[in-house]
């Protein structure tokens, strides 16, 4: 399907799969936004559409307060498609270091850091094996687990479609309250990319307790060095559960990757605790640039 020259654009659809998996597969991205499952699975609340910036391939987005924004350009030069973008009052979303570095080195904006946006790194191989003391805690609440319970764990597929879907219905019963305010469209694409696991490229891995879905972890390639883990869930009322899927995510998929993006935590404190308790080796940092005065 054609894509239109700004301002008018389109719909991300599921026929942009391949051109987005070639381009992203130049590009080697380090923000976990810029695979095309993300992207398609969070279409709706970011309202994300295609359009043509000369010969640059962009997409744009809006936040949930309505404002208008795009993301790095993708495509042909994509330095007049920012300027060309930023002069329209557009905003520029999840900009790395090397993106700012590279394409704003001449513009005069206003970068501020995103810091609820950042995506925590880690070494895969840490979280697959949770040895030495800084993984104390996690091992044993991980052993708890092992301990009382008989557990399999499988390669997702469909055949645990209902399962994992009864599982996600119950953690957003319990948990829905006590999330960030966007958690029920984080379970909207959560719900779909089980659905759609096969069409959108995921791959993943399922804990069960006696044939029960107790947790589930999904995710995909982000670049050559990186998978990246997009939905992890696990019964709310079984300790130790996160730890194992999380473990088993790492140690089973993606096994050729060094580094595994466990992606942000929107500002939610225990989110953030959560992630930092893992120990990551860097946070990818991502910025919002407007134009004006520049800051750091």
């Amino acid at each position: 399907m054609e894509i239109p020259p700004y301002p008018d654009a389109r719909d991300l659809t599921l026929a942009d799969k391949p051109l987005l998996d070639g381009i992203f597969s130049l590009l080697q991205p380090r923000v976990s936004e810029f695979t095309f499952a993300n992207l398609y699975l969070f279409r709706a609340p970011h309202a994300y559409r295609l359009t043509m910036v000369g010969d640059s391939l962009v997409l744009l987005g809006r936040g949930y307060k309505g404002d208008s924004y795009f993301l790095p350009p993708l495509t042909g030069d994509r330095e007049s498609a920012v300027h060309f973008l930023l002069e329209r009052g557009l905003a520029l979303a999840l900009a790395d270091d090397e993106f700012i570095k590279t394409h704003l080195k001449d513009e005069k904006v206003e970068i501020v850091e995103d810091r609820d946006n950042f995506d925590y790194l880690y070494l895969r191989q840490d979280l697959a094996e949770l040895s030495g003391n800084r993984f104390h805690k996690k091992k044993n609440r991980l052993n708890y687990f092992a301990n009382r319970y008989e557990y399999t764990v499988e390669s997702y597929s469909g055949n645990h479609l209902a399962g994992t879907l009864a599982l996600l219905d119950e953690w957003f019963r319990v948990r829905g309250d006590m999330e960030s305010p966007s958690v029920a469209q984080e379970v909207a694409a959560n719900r779909e990319a089980l659905e759609r696991a096969v069409d959108l490229g995921l791959a993943g891995v399922v804990v069960l307790v006696e044939g029960v879905v107790k947790a589930f972890a999904l995710g995909e390639r982000l670049n050559g060095t990186t998978s990246v883990c997009h939905f992890m869930k696990s019964d709310p009322f079984m300790e130790g559960a996160s730890q194992l899927v999380d473990r088993e995510f790492n140690r089973l998929l993606f096994t050729d990757c060094r580094f595994v993006n466990r992606e942000q935590d929107l500002g939610e404190p225990g989110l953030r605790s959560a992630k930092l308790s893992y120990h990551p080796v860097e946070l990818v940092r991502k910025y919002r640039v407007r134009k004006g005065g520049r800051s750091g």
